[in-house]
């Protein structure tokens, strides 16, 4: 049977950046197995040790995920489409999340402002009331917090609470529409609450520069209605939906990496929260971030706006918002996809017997592999940028790896560097010189260090060195002619 399989964007290094591919298959398995045979690499991306699917990874056959189906065992027949949908850091709620919260009375210049939402039956006066009373939390004001915040504040929600305890950067303003370049150095909050103010001085806006942690979150969360998950890391995932279950709240969530981006609405009391679908992460490192990978300017925009749209439907009520529903979108090819989600009956914190009660009593750093990896990056041994240099013009024999990805090595090259993307490193190694230092370099300093890592669980035992802070570093403190990107 010829089945088309979706690989998205985070795997796409294990098949040589491919996003579909045509296999033979009877079921998911056999399918699955050939997808291994023709690109080993994926091997270690989509299962741990033993031979099992990886946590962090799903795989649909249509809309279904197999989970619901049979499995790998699950047959196919010709045309099928299957599509792995890795965690990147439906249904129907008829009553609003404010329950019957009537809200305030409108007055006539919110009349004038709002009168678009007031001539659509489905909001009206009534829904633009509780609109108006509602409370909504951002968290995160990056590339997806920059339009929620935008077009909340513009839909008239009356209250909302923004934290971050990132500054603007220039590299931020790509695509994080919210700050502008004169806010540059400053807090996140204080400049997306300036833009907030400007669009409709009439929203209220509570503002958290800090960390949002297991320590805080419960005594955040529980001051508003709505949560929108605009964050880039699993460890604050996890934690905002652990503190929205354990508070009764929807989590409504988006992702995004390069040109794909995910959204859904995890809500407990309705469908599945995001651990009934992520049991546990990937392996620290083994999905880059938009820093580390990139992501084209407008999809945030896309992700960030329908995140908005799922939010003002859960606050009017009477829509469909995306519980049970995960929507996909490859923004390069225009294509989105719609997956059925259920609940996990054996979940950890949703379940009829959850085990995590607390979030104080659960570690979310060493759950995610932070803790780990600090252990693992404690031998590998790091070499300043200036260090290097100067063993270079000593004339000290060094071989230098670049694991970068070749779009990036087209914005700049590092000077007689040998290229081995990282997904190589382990059947290369016979290419390496055990009695050579080698050097590993990438843009920022830590795709080299899981490159140290991947080639010592392989048994390579030459001595390796990350460059510390990656080619930025250079760039800053050897050569100012290389850009920092």
């Amino acid at each position: 049977m010829a089945v088309t399989v979706f690989i998205p964007t985070t795997l796409r290094a294990f098949t040589n950046h491919r996003s579909e591919i045509i296999l033979e298959g009877k079921n998911v398995s056999e399918v699955i197995q050939a997808l291994s045979d023709e690109y080993p690499d994926t091997k270690k991306a989509l299962f741990d040790s033993e031979g099992n699917l990886r946590d962090f990874v799903n795989v649909f056959v249509g809309s279904e995920n197999i989970k619901n189906l049979d499995g790998f065992d699950t047959e196919l027949k010709d045309g099928d489409e299957v599509t792995l949908i890795p965690a990147i850091a439906g249904g129907t709620v008829e009553d609003s999340v404010l329950g019957d919260n009537k809200g305030e009375k409108l007055t006539n210049a919110e009349i004038t402002r709002y009168s678009r939402h007031l001539l659509l039956q489905e909001v009206g006066v009534k829904g633009q009331k509780k609109l108006k009373a509602a409370k909504v939390l951002i968290v995160g004001l990056g590339g997806l917090g920059a339009p929620l915040a935008m077009y909340l504040a513009a839909a008239g929600v009356g209250t909302i609470g923004l934290i971050d305890f990132d500054e603007v950067e220039e590299s931020n303003l790509q695509r994080q529409v919210i700050h502008r370049t004169r806010d540059v150095g400053r807090p996140k909050v204080a400049s997306a609450k300036d833009a907030i103010k400007n669009i409709n001085p009439l929203v209220k806006v509570e503002t958290y520069n800090l960390l949002l942690n297991a320590e805080n979150a419960v005594d955040i969360i529980s001051e508003y209605d709505v949560v929108a998950d605009a964050t880039d890391n699993y460890q604050a995932r996890y934690l905002v939906n652990d503190a929205c279950v354990l508070l009764g709240k929807p989590d409504v969530f988006g992702a995004m990496y390069q040109f794909e981006g995910q959204t859904t609405v995890y809500y407990a009391k309705e469908g599945p929260c995001y651990r009934c679908v992520y049991p546990s992460p990937p392996p620290a490192g083994l999905v880059p971030s938009c820093a580390m990978g990139g992501v084209v300017g407008v999809l945030p925009g896309i992700i960030g706006t329908i995140q908005a749209n799922e939010v003002i439907k859960l606050i009017v009520g009477g829509a469909e918002p995306l519980i049970s529903r995960l929507l996909t979108l490859d923004a390069w090819k225009m294509k989105f996809r719609e997956l059925h989600i259920t609940k996990n009956p054996n979940c950890p914190i949703c379940s009829k017997n959850p085990t995590i009660t607390e979030l104080v009593d659960f570690d979310y750093e060493d759950f995610c592999g932070i803790k780990k990896q600090q252990e693992e990056e404690e031998p590998v041994e790091a070499i300043e940028a200036k260090t290097l240099k100067q063993r270079l013009d000593n004339g000290e024999k060094i071989t230098i790896i670049d694991v970068r990805e070749p779009h990036e090595r087209a914005i700049v090259k590092f000077p007689d560097a040998k290229v081995i993307p990282i997904g190589q490193l382990a059947r290369r190694q016979n290419e390496l010189d055990p009695d050579v230092d080698t050097v590993f370099i990438c843009k920022e300093g830590k795709r080299s260090i899981l490159a140290v890592n991947t080639l010592r669980e392989a048994g390579y035992k030459g001595k390796m060195y990350n460059l510390k802070d990656g080619i930025n570093a250079w760039a800053r403190d050897v050569d100012p002619s290389f850009p920092q990107y």
